[in-house]
Formats: structure tokens, C-alpha cells, sequence
């Protein structure tokens, strides 16, 4: 498939970097040629242009392109040059965004018509993500399916826990509500087999149904904990989608480095969001604001070392519950080591759903699991395909691939070794990155 990615800043180079790797025809565009420097052993073109330039975009070989991605930082730009590669012969286009009205079903069917297919916004994915965290504040990752069928929890094992030293066999045995679909530990993500033990310290990865989060939370030793009060460090736009999209009835302090720009947010908040100018990273003025009566601290400057700083400060003042925006992937192993609760990153979220976009089976959505370097897909499998042939334990599934789950006629399933998928079935599929482009030869 040939790509082209327009924007060399973090997005797209990520982007572009992970789509190397699956051996795409990747062509990396950008009129700063000093941005478009390739990492050794990629195998990237690259075209220096402007990409609301038709006669740069016909050099760049729009008109084969399968797909087109813009991902400057302005979205001005994204959605005249997704308009113009259209035009131009693309086959599907995506443009980033950060006005969220863009985002409404009225709005995107308009945009459609003039060419542009998906608008995706890291700014509000992010945020959605967070509020996640804080409804679900003893998980490490939270992702509802299939309507919300089926949920995936990820949640950091203790010594307290029920499973604790257990082996995936003997936790098979009974009623089968859950199933693990990945353990990490340290700075390896395992797709675990029967033989596979759960040790204190891991992350584990269960696919479940609503009515059974309780006794996930029971096995993975976790107490309730009410959010009803937060402290958000940086007045970033994720930070204003958080303050939108969270209740009346919690109280936040957002605290605000900058003078002007605290001003500027105290007049577009609501009542139960007050705004402090100061830095969150000043242990002093934490104490002095009570920290440690809060129940979560989100830490969302542009820098991610003193997010993770200012969390490790929180954990330590006594605050159960953390996030930390890290955009630098280099940054995330570390911030698991240091116990931070959940780590936000955009890069990984925005080339989750781009992935849907690159998947030729039907997928209803991709999700990256920030700590375990591996992405959780929901698929429809395709009368004859791969995956219906034979029961699940038959079809000799790659080792760093595993079904969690079956959604049919609206009724959930827990995927076993006797578990036969059929055409429409709706399955959600755990599998490291690497793996990402091998869903499709089981389910097309």
C-alpha cells in the first residue's frame, strides 16, 4: 500500500516509522527538508514540498496513493491538502484537527463530500482516555468494545492479589468469565499460554463483560477509590477537554505556569474548576493546596520529564492516583518502572485510529495499549476466512497473537480453545505491534 504522510513532526514520524516496519510504501512529506531526516535502516522515501501544493503532491505520486495522512500542526492546512489529494486521485484521506465541532456526525458527513474521510483530533482522543482512567481509577488501561460488551483491563498485580503466583491452567478451570490476553512484566509484553504464571509486579490484560469487572477488581486485589477531587498541572487543550468532559460535582485545581494564559483559562471555566498560577512541580505550593486530600493528579504539560516528576511527587504526598502525559515513547518504560498510574500518550493514540484505516478486514477499532507495546483490535470475521475454518485452539495462532473475545447476535462470549468463530462474528483481537498486520490473514 503507498502512504503518504504529510507532517514531519511527532505524529508523523512516528507514524511513518511504525509503517516502515510492515514493509508499507511509505512516502514522508514536508517542506522543512532538515525535519524529513530518516533513522538508518528505514526504508522511507521522502519528498520535500508543501502539501497544499498541487504540483508538490503530484510530485510526491499522489495520485497512486492509497492513502493520504496530514498531520501538520495546522489544521488548515491538513484538510486543504486532504481536498486537494482527493482530487488529485487518493483513494482515502485523513486529516488532524483540533477544532472539535469539525468532529460532530453533521459536521463529518459535510467534510466527507468535499473529500476528507476521517478527521481524528489526538487532543480529544486523549482526554476521553483520561476520563476513562479517572471512572476507572485502579486500572492501568481501559478500553470498552463492541458497544461496551465487552471491556479490556489492564491492571498493575500486587502482593494482595487473588492470582497472585498462579498459573494461567489452574485459573482456566470453572466458570469462564474473563480471559487473560497479555502480561507485562518489566520490558516484556507476553501473550500467555497455560504454562505462563502471574507474578507480583505484572500488568495483566483481561478481557471481560460489565457484569464481571467486580470480580476483576477482587482478583487483581484492588480497593474502590471515589474521585471527587483533582489537580491538573498544565493548562493544555487536553486539560480543558478533561475540565468539559468530567462532572459538576468534582472539584479541580488546574494549576497554570504561565500568567496571562491562567487568566485567559479562569474566564472559560466552570465553577468547579479553579485555576492557581504556579508550577505544579513546587512540592510547596502542592502542600500548601492540600494535595494530599486529592484523589488524582494529571499531569499534562508539553514536558514529559517533569509530568513524570511531578506524578512521582503526588505518589509520594500521598495521592492515589495518577496521569502523566509522555510523549516521548522513550519515556513510557520509565514511568511504569516509577509506578505512575497511567501514561497518555497522543502519538500512540492517533496511530490507533489510523490503523482502522489500514486494516482491509472489517474492523470497528484499534487501540494501543500504551504500557504493553501491543494494540487490541475489534473485527468482523468474513464468510470463509481464516479464523471460521476451525475451532480456535486448531487454527495455530502466532504466539504474539490471541483472541479475547466474540460478540454474536449481541450476546459475549469468552474466547477458549474450543471456541469456534463464524462469519459475522465479531471478535477482539490482542497482539504486539508487530503483529498488528497478521490479524488480516485470518479474518479476510
Amino acid at each position: 500500500m503507498k502512504i503518504i504522510i504529510a507532517g514531519a513532526g511527532e505524529v508523523g514520524a512516528y507514524l511513518a516509522k511504525l509503517l516502515s516496519q510492515e514493509n508499507q510504501d511509505i512516502v514522508f512529506m514536508d517542506p522543512d527538508e532538515d525535519k524529513l531526516n530518516v533513522p538508518y535502516g528505514l526504508e522511507i522515501m521522502t519528498a520535500v514540498g508543501n502539501p497544499t501544493s498541487i504540483n508538490d503532491l503530484k510530485a510526491a505520486g499522489v495520485k497512486q496513493a492509497e492513502m493520504f495522512i496530514a498531520v501538520t500542526p495546522e489544521e488548515s492546512i491538513n484538510m486543504t491538502a486532504c481536498m486537494l489529494a482527493t482530487n488529485l486521485g487518493a483513494q482515502t484521506t485523513i486529516a488532524r484537527v483540533s477544532n472539535t465541532e469539525y468532529l460532530l456526525p453533521k459536521n463529518m458527513e459535510f467534510f466527507s463530500k468535499l473529500g476528507i474521510d476521517s478527521l481524528i483530533c489526538p487532543e480529544v482522543l486523549a482526554a476521553e482516555e483520561i476520563v476513562s482512567a479517572l471512572k476507572n481509577p485502579w486500572t492501568r488501561q481501559w478500553s470498552e468494545l463492541a458497544g461496551r460488551k465487552l471491556i479490556l483491563v489492564g491492571a498493575k498485580i500486587r502482593d494482595n492479589a487473588a492470582i497472585i503466583n498462579k498459573y494461567l491452567y489452574d485459573l482456566s478451570q470453572g466458570e469462564r468469565f474473563y480471559h487473560i490476553v497479555a502480561i507485562k512484566r518489566e520490558n516484556e509484553t507476553i501473550i500467555p499460554r497455560g504454562s505462563d504464571q502471574i507474578l507480583s509486579g505484572d500488568i495483566v490484560f483481561f478481557t471481560t463483560t460489565p457484569k464481571y469487572i467486580p470480580n476483576i477488581k477482587t482478583f487483581a486485589g484492588k480497593d474502590n477509590i471515589n474521585i471527587n477531587r483533582i489537580t491538573i498541572m498544565g493548562g493544555s487543550r487536553i486539560a480543558l477537554k478533561v475540565c468539559e468532559n468530567l462532572p459538576d460535582s468534582i472539584q479541580i485545581k488546574l494549576i497554570e505556569k504561565d500568567k496571562e494564559k491562567s487568566y485567559r483559562l479562569a474566564e472559560k471555566m466552570r465553577s468547579n474548576v479553579m485555576i492557581l498560577n504556579g508550577d505544579g512541580r513546587n512540592t510547596d505550593l502542592l502542600i500548601r493546596e492540600n494535595i494530599e486530600k486529592c484523589d488524582a493528579f494529571i499531569a499534562l504539560t508539553s514536558n514529559s520529564e517533569a509530568n513524570i516528576l511531578a506524578c512521582v511527587t503526588a505518589k509520594s504526598l500521598g495521592v492515589p492516583k495518577t496521569v502523566a502525559e509522555v510523549e516521548n515513547v522513550d519515556y513510557i518504560q520509565m514511568a511504569e518502572k516509577l509506578d505512575i498510574g497511567t501514561v497518555i500518550n497522543k502519538k500512540l493514540i492517533a496511530v490507533s485510529h489510523i490503523y482502522q484505516f489500514l486494516l482491509n478486514a472489517d474492523v470497528s477499532t484499534v487501540k494501543s495499549m500504551t504500557f504493553a507495546n501491543a494494540e487490541v483490535a475489534e473485527l468482523v470475521a468474513r464468510p470463509h476466512s481464516k479464523v471460521t475454518r476451525k475451532p480456535v485452539k486448531e487454527l495455530n495462532l502466532p504466539k504474539d497473537m490471541t483472541l479475547g473475545g466474540r460478540i454474536r447476535n449481541g450476546a459475549v462470549t469468552i474466547i477458549d480453545g474450543d471456541t469456534q468463530i463464524e462469519a459475522g462474528d465479531h471478535v477482539v483481537v490482542f497482539c504486539l505491534n508487530a503483529a498488528v498486520r497478521k490479524i488480516e490473514d485470518y479474518f479476510k
